[in-house]
């Protein structure tokens, strides 16, 4: 088992504060040499409002940590957190941040297109930028950056992380699926891998339907559905869209098998208790046994009075990853934290293997799982409402069997 993650920084962190003196940073202004600025960008409103409150809530709380123990290389870190709202917004944001407020690098996100937009920025200014809740293979694929990296899984890893489990339950091979796809960038990119990876097993789909982002009547598409009698209904949905969904099917009794590719923890347990069914997957949740996660739950429960979901965990350990990089390096400056994080570098991820950005696309190679819901009799409280396979892959395998391959990636590193 893994070191505790906070207990293996502090001591990095430590060691580094007591070399500061001896680091030689570039010229700076006396009120920059006093603080690190990380620039916080995720929506905060709209659909993905919800997931935006966990990202925020965490990337508090990490920051709180490292300056308690000490801020890195004996200088606190100062947050500078935005509502991104929609792309052109996040880009004008990312910039103010980077030329205004002199931001060492932008952290966040959760909307495809505002990420996209985002690294642009981040590209042209050569400042470091960690995506922590974008899906889209195409940020890693041809619109791949330099210095942009990716804590939150793709949709390969998603699609191939589920598959498995519905591949062993007889639900792909020779199979109709009815898929409901959010109309945006994040859902066009889901629905294209969901549907490479049913032609590659032996599948087909009945019917896919591009759901706009406002969508809150599922009602027609239910009858659709009813009237298709699909072997499994796909949600290739996203935010609030989840949620919804999720209780209308519940109410119109539809029997039919649910499964979804995209998946955060808050919007299942905002269905309500018995609306969440079928199956998920998710690059973490609450309930992981490994120590590290246990106190970061614990910690997170105690400080907002609920546990923290997946979005929470990928703000809260890409600000800790960036603060142990800038240990490691004695340096804040974008361009060596690249080079380091192209190395190999290894991240405890609160999981039973440490994690890596692989340097091919900077994608976060990682453990993976997949959720089952719980029959309503055996749910004793609001949030423990699945259970979880082991990790995906197994311990014997490489962490890279879930990731995209070199043939289906088309990122061109400048």
């Amino acid at each position: 088992m893994n070191e505790p993650v906070n207990t293996r920084r502090r001591s990095i962190l430590a060691g580094a504060s007591a070399a500061v003196a001896t680091l030689g940073f570039p010229a700076l202004s006396r009120a920059q040499e006093d603080v690190i600025r990380i620039g916080h960008l995720t929506p905060r409103t709209g659909f993905l409002g919800p997931l935006g409150e966990f990202a925020v809530q965490a990337a508090d709380m990490a920051v709180a940590e490292i300056n308690t123990a000490g801020g890195v290389n004996g200088r606190m870190i100062e947050l500078l957190k935005e509502d991104s709202v929609n792309p052109q917004t996040a880009s004008t944001k990312a910039e103010r941040m980077i030329e205004r407020d002199k931001v060492a690098c932008i952290i966040g996100e959760i909307s495809s297109a505002s990420a996209l937009a985002i690294s642009q920025v981040s590209e042209r200014t050569r400042t470091l930028f960690i995506n922590t809740g974008a899906n889209s293979d195409e940020l890693r694929g041809k619109s791949c950056k330099k210095y942009m990296f990716h804590i939150e899984a793709q949709n390969s890893m998603y699609v191939k992380t589920c598959g498995r489990s519905l591949m062993a339950q007889g639900l792909v091979k020779g199979k109709k699926w009815f898929s409901l796809t959010a109309d945006y960038a994040f859902g066009h990119d889901l629905l294209r891998v969901s549907k490479r990876f049913m032609a590659a097993h032996g599948g087909d789909f009945a019917a896919d339907k591009l759901v706009p982002t406002d969508t809150t009547d599922f009602s027609p598409l239910l009858l659709e559905i009813r009237s298709a009698k699909p072997d499994l209904v796909i949600s290739n949905l996203a935010g609030n869209q989840i949620t919804n969904f999720l209780k209308q099917y519940s109410e119109f009794g539809l029997s039919f098998p649910v499964a979804g590719f995209g998946f955060d923890t808050a919007l299942a347990w905002g269905a309500g208790k018995g609306n969440f069914l079928g199956t998920w997957p998710v690059v973490w949740h609450h309930l992981l046994e490994t120590s590290g996660s246990k106190k970061f739950v614990a910690d997170f429960t105690k400080r907002y009075g609920r546990p923290p979901e997946n979005q929470a965990w990928g703000d809260y350990n890409a600000i800790k990853l960036t603060a142990q990089a800038m240990a490691e390096t004695r340096s804040n400056d974008s361009t060596r934290l690249v080079e380091h994080f192209e190395k190999g570098a290894r991240f405890d991820l609160m999981k039973t293997r440490d994690g890596y950005f692989r340097k091919a696309d900077h994608q976060m190679m990682q453990e993976m799982y997949t959720v089952q819901a719980l029959p309503v009799a055996e749910i004793k409280n609001a949030f423990d409402i699945f259970r979880s396979s082991a990790p995906v892959p197994g311990p014997g395998e490489s962490l890279e069997v879930i990731a995209s391959t070199a043939e289906e990636n088309e990122c061109r590193m400048a």
